[in-house]
């Protein structure tokens, strides 16, 4: 019995120590984290030549007889070290020419006021959206391509991802490059989604060509964002148009009111709340509210012609969404293309660099994402399953 209870004692300190060391790692963790989550993201570039090499090399290296495999390895070596030395030599012979033109240059400082060219003069003229003057890159020197990805949700939760992306790649980008966004939005939000236009209007604004390719979808505040661009690429059966606006809400005040239950709304100032869930809503409630949103119908419509100004504003702003052919046809797109087929096609003449800005996220953030990953997989396995019942019970 003395043997028992010396036991248990023993086994309640290990409890207790284990508990503690427990709770202690806990908080150790929790603080670490939180510290981490003030920490700024960090941005992420992927040279897509090379993945697209990779890719290359691995097929051929499981197609290709071994030994002619060997021989074209070994080539491509010599090729590229030829290559690397002779931009090293290009390089020298720049550098000694740049003290030669500092030289011949040195004192002619002019003191006339400059006229400015022909092209600045008519893009100050023209239209406040109008990019600046795109120009090339200069013979010989490659052209540089920066892709980012946007995945737009009803909250534009991307932006804060978009808007550092596109600070980052304006940091360095030159006129001659150019500025991909793989675009797949439904809409949602419109301050929102009119946040996000204003980042991408940002790349126009610096006199880098933007061009964006919707793959899937870029309806309403979508196509809000796709509008921007100089240049819009569409799979042919994605999505693109819906340029309306709309707001739907229920009502309880029926339930509420065959419930005896009593609603109560204090509101100062005449149309600070059109219509509610849960009051009466009047007639002339419903009316400013159609009229609010009428009005955010003509910013729409409006912002998207400035933008677009060979479209059809009045055909294309019922609503309506059209896939990829008859989008081109109305002249919502300018080229049936996905995204890979542009980019793989333009890797051969430029250098491409996939841009993403990635947040710090803690353990309970970690959590959540994989949880709520876990429950939409199920929910879609369920959603296949009864499909799948139903079409056999037909």
């Amino acid at each position: 019995m003395e043997f028992l209870t010396e036991y248990g004692l023993f086994l309640a300190k290990v409890v207790t120590i284990v508990v503690a060391l427990l709770v202690i790692i806990g908080f150790i963790v929790a603080n670490r984290e939180h510290l981490k989550e003030r920490v700024q993201g960090h941005i992420s570039v992927t040279h897509l030549n090379d993945r697209y090499e990779q890719f290359k090399e691995t097929l051929l290296e499981a197609v290709m007889d071994k030994h002619e495999f060997s021989r074209r390895k070994k080539q491509m070596a010599k090729e590229k070290k030829a290559e690397e030395k002779a931009l090293a030599k290009k390089h020298k012979a720049e550098l000694k020419k740049k003290p030669q033109e500092k030289v011949q240059h040195a004192g002619l400082e002019s003191t006339e006021t400059p006229v400015p060219e022909q092209g600045e003069a008519d893009a100050e003229a023209g239209d406040q959206h109008s990019p600046a003057v795109i120009t090339q890159k200069p013979e010989g020197e490659r052209k540089r391509i920066f892709v980012m990805h946007f995945d737009g949700d009803i909250k534009a939760s991307a932006l804060s991802q978009l808007r550092e992306e596109v600070t980052a790649v304006l940091q360095v980008a030159e006129p001659g490059d150019e500025v991909v966004v793989c675009l797949e939005s439904p809409g949602g939000m419109v301050a929102n989604y009119g946040l996000a236009a204003s980042q991408l209007a940002r790349v126009r604004g610096a006199g880098i060509q933007l061009t964006i390719a919707v793959d899937k979808v870029a309806a309403s505040g979508g196509y809000m964002m796709a509008c921007v661009a100089d240049r819009i690429l569409a799979a042919p059966f994605a999505m693109l148009g819906s340029i309306g606006v709309l707001a739907q809400l229920p009502n309880f005040n029926r339930l509420l009111k065959r419930h005896d239950v009593d609603f109560e709304l204090f509101t100062a100032g005449e149309y600070k709340r059109t219509v509610t869930m849960f009051g009466e809503n009047t007639a002339e409630g419903r009316e400013k509210f159609q009229s609010d949103l009428e009005e955010i119908h003509a910013l729409f419509q409006h912002f998207v012609a400035e933008y677009r100004p060979k479209l059809d504003i009045a055909k294309v702003a019922t609503g309506e969404v059209w896939f990829g052919q008859r989008a081109l046809d109305l002249g919502l797109v300018d080229e049936l293309k996905t995204s890979d087929e542009y980019l793989t096609s333009c890797a051969a003449n430029a250098d491409l660099y996939q841009v993403e800005y990635k947040e710090r996220k803690n353990i309970a953030k970690k959590m959540g994402l994989a949880a709520q990953a876990g429950l939409e997989g199920a929910l879609m396995r369920l959603f296949t399953r009864l499909s799948a019942w139903r079409h056999q019970a037909q």
